[in-house]
């Protein structure tokens, strides 16, 4: 399966780096292949080079002024015109989608795929690894979203919402018919 994941390329510590290589590792062995922004700093770094030690492919996307820092030994790489161009890519050469930790960039990239499945642009599973509870108050933000009827879908079927890297991979495999 080729799982697109949206993450950080900053530089963060253990109890960020851990889970992430975690899932990696997972994604490797599992056979799939990691389509991310192909950045080869922090943790996109972490992520990639855990999926390629556990055997798994690499498609990097990157963009145009972010080619210095993009992976080189990747099993492909796109450079895209533009951010919005990268996403409709990441989106289009994959089956499934990780949202892991990450800044503005991260929260773009998330939210911009939630309102696209929201619209019925996609129907691909969507997870969101919550590592170390990063994701607690835009969790809950989202149930009083669907609480209130701001969401013309439930959120089950939006987003799930995921505490480690093992049960993040088995619903994307149970989603896709794998297991």
């Amino acid at each position: 399966m080729n799982i697109c994941v949206f993450l950080s390329a900053a530089e963060l510590d253990e109890r960020y780096t851990r889970p992430a290589r975690e899932f990696a590792e997972l994604l490797g062995k599992g056979g799939h292949t990691l389509v991310w922004g192909g950045s080869d700093v922090g943790l996109m770094k972490v992520v990639a080079d855990g999926v390629e030690e556990a055997g798994g492919r690499l498609v990097g996307i990157s963009v145009g002024f972010l080619g210095a820092t993009a992976r080189a030994r990747a099993d492909e790489m796109v450079i895209a015109k533009d951010l919005a161009e990268r996403k409709a890519l990441l989106l289009a050469r994959s089956e499934a989608v990780v949202i892991m930790v990450g800044g503005t960039g991260t929260l773009d990239e998330a939210t911009e795929i939630l309102e696209l499945k929201k619209h019925g642009m996609h129907g691909k599973p969507v997870v969101l690894l919550n590592t170390a509870g990063f994701y607690d108050g835009l969790k809950e933000q989202f149930g009083r979203m669907d609480r209130e009827g701001f969401l013309p879908l439930p959120l089950t079927d939006l987003v799930f919402f995921a505490e480690d890297p093992v049960g993040a991979l088995a619903y994307l495999e149970e989603s896709a018919g794998v297991r």
